[in-house]
């Protein structure tokens, strides 16, 4: 369980991006902070006047987590990436078109423009950004335009050119108007590779000449244009700022550092998408005693993008691994173009990578005591069912049970947990088809039957080598079978493995008078639990999963039963029958008064149908 009190003690000191789940691990808000242990704090206080939907979020927290960054401008990038990405509910007052804009360069244009924008297209355009100030850019892209002269229109160019008048802009001499031909390709293709080199930090020589510029017009007394100039050069000052937490080339990489100590190692990814850090996911790497830290991050890399579906550009490490050329040759083979592995020195790269170590750090000092109580609940709980029906192990647990309303509508249910957890995959429904009345040992025989037969049967179709891998979840037979009830349901799954030659261990899981889980019945025996334990706890998860499936199932059923009419019990009649007797004869009443003769006026019912329905109505017993 996430213990919010002793979580917040935790908390640094430090800005960042804080996360807040659900119970149903749903991220429902992402927030920055300038101090991660004030702000997040801050919610769990009773405070007066803060607003019912934060008081309404507040109370849906089951659990947070947060990513540490530099500086509060970092925070509100990657808040804004974060929000784009998932969508919480709770940050709709973000969730408008204020998000981060852009510089966009037409480079697919023979004469490209220089635009605005707030998103990012797979065009041939180059980006440049996100930035935090809208105005900043505005004006650093008409300070641009007005320094090189590029065009502004929507012009189609080379086609249009002559077609019209140029625009004002050419009169104001803010245009060379290569809509009228008058500037070659190849010269106006200088201006925009200049304004290329402005955009990629190099904004010296445009800072010392807007400078220049604004000390003449001063002198000049046009203070005016010194003003105007002044701005201008702010606006420079403004954009040009380095946002370590995104990277200006628009590139897809991914930043991976580790942290360990004696016994556990935690292995930290951010995911840059387009420039853009839009998340983070951290690894918990078992067995790593006697390993240094480059060995764990080759193996990491190894086993993490031998399974993942996108392999970036780029993967910057945080030191030096073994084998580097031999992985890139893999992974670029993977991913069909080339991939690079770095280990940044210096610069922003390198603070990225430190912070990825960081968060990494804090996740397995952290975090580690959570990650041992879910073992416990998970395979730490296995390993205690095994121990009390004296099993040397248990991987695979399948539970049965059976549902119906005085006999309509059996049916069955198996649910299945793997290390303690529940594999839905694996979950199957079974409508009962032998027993027609309440027989819940009946039915469970019929289930268990054709699980088992079914299971058999694919085995057979297979090389015996295969059998542990993936085929369905009939071909793998359960290391201990559960059944929902005691001696009569587990004497039922007993005498249906002796018949097919199968040798599982069967344990019935006994409800005391008031249906809550009480103890085990194992070899004749009721086995009573310690109903604090994680064992009993994942038992009673079992049983009342099963319980549910069933009961879902049933319920699905039941549903389309308000549709059934007296009509389907009739051998041959189906819906599209049923459907034209009612649309002809109105009412069961007036079917069942009818004559063959009088039946047989409706185009869907042949005559043998016809007397079928006859027989049904007027027969001894069906009136």
């Amino acid at each position: 369980m996430f213990d919010v009190s002793e979580e917040l003690k935790k908390l640094p000191n430090s800005p960042g991006v804080y996360i807040m789940h659900d119970k149903d691990d749903t991220i429902i808000y992402v927030g920055k902070a300038v101090n991660l242990h004030n702000r997040v704090r801050s919610y769990f206080r009773k405070i007066v006047g803060r607003g019912p939907q934060i008081d309404k979020m507040v109370s849906q927290i089951a659990r947070f987590e947060y990513i540490v960054t530099d500086s509060e401008l970092e925070a509100l990038v990657l808040e804004n990436n974060l929000i784009k990405e998932h969508s919480p509910k709770y940050n709709t007052m973000l969730k408008d078109d204020k998000t981060y804009p852009y510089i966009k360069v037409t480079l697919g244009d023979e004469y490209p423009r220089i635009l605005f924008s707030r998103e990012i297209k797979k065009d041939r355009s180059k980006y440049y950004g996100p930035y935090t100030s809208a105005a900043a850019v505005k004006d650093t892209i008409e300070l641009m335009n007005k320094l090189y002269q590029l065009r502004t229109c929507n012009r189609k160019l080379p086609r249009d050119i002559g077609l019209e008048r140029p625009c004002l802009n050419y009169h104001i001499k803010q245009c060379l108007a290569p809509c009228q031909g008058y500037i070659e390709k190849e010269a106006y293709r200088e201006r925009v590779e200049q304004a290329l080199d402005f955009l990629n930090g190099n904004y010296k020589p445009i800072l010392k000449e807007l400078e220049q510029k604004m000390q003449e017009a001063s002198e000049n007394l046009a203070f005016e244009d010194a003003i105007r100039y002044r701005d201008l050069y702010n606006s420079v000052r403004s954009v040009a700022q380095k946002q370590k937490i995104t990277d200006s080339n628009g590139e897809d990489k991914d930043i991976i550092a580790l942290a360990k100590d004696e016994s556990d190692a935690v292995v930290q990814v951010f995911f840059v998408r387009d420039g853009k850090l839009i998340g983070r996911e951290h690894f918990y790497m078992m067995h790593v005693a006697g390993y240094d830290s480059a060995q764990i991050l080759l193996d990491f890399v190894k086993q993490f993008y031998a399974g993942t579906p996108y392999i970036p550009k780029e993967l910057m490490l945080q030191e030096e691994i073994a084998d580097i050329e031999i992985l890139e040759k893999w992974l670029s083979t993977r991913k069909g173009s080339r991939v690079y592995l770095r280990v940044p020195k210096k610069g922003s790269k390198e603070k990225l990578v430190e912070l990825a170590a960081q968060n990494a750090q804090l996740v397995l000092s952290q975090d580690k005591e959570r990650i041992k109580r879910e073992e416990g609940r998970t395979i730490g709980a296995v390993r205690e069912i095994a121990k009390l029906l004296d099993l040397e192990s248990v991987h695979r647990m399948e539970a049965f049970d059976i549902s119906n309303i005085s006999g309509f509508a059996n049916v069955g249910s198996m649910v299945v947990y793997e290390k303690g957890k529940p594999k839905r995959s694996d979950y199957r429904k079974f409508r009962i088809q032998s027993v027609s009345g309440p027989d819940d040992y009946a039915c469970m025989k019929e289930v268990l039957t054709r699980r088992f037969v079914h299971g058999m049967e694919e085995r057979a179709e297979l090389d015996r080598k295969e059998i542990d891998k993936e085929f369905g979840s009939f071909t793998k037979f359960p290391d201990l079978l559960l059944m929902d009830g005691g001696r009569g349901q587990v004497n039922i799954a007993l005498q249906v493995l002796e018949e097919l030659h199968i040798d599982i261990p069967v344990c019935g899981m006994v409800k005391d008078d008031n249906h809550r889980t009480r103890g085990l019945y194992y070899h004749n025996v009721e086995i009573p639990i310690d109903t604090h334990s994680e064992g009993f706890k994942l038992i009673t998860r079992i049983q009342d999963e099963a319980h549910r499936f069933a009961i879902e199932y049933h319920r699905s059923l039941r549903s389309k039963s308000q549709v059934k009419s007296v009509l389907d019990e009739i051998p041959g009649v189906g819906p599209a029958r049923r459907k034209a007797l009612m649309k002809h004869f109105k009412s069961i009443e007036e079917v069942k008064n009818a004559e063959i003769a009088q039946l047989c006026e409706v185009p869907e019912i042949p005559e043998h149908i016809a007397g079928q329905i006859y027989d049904f109505f007027h027969n001894a017993g069906n009136n």
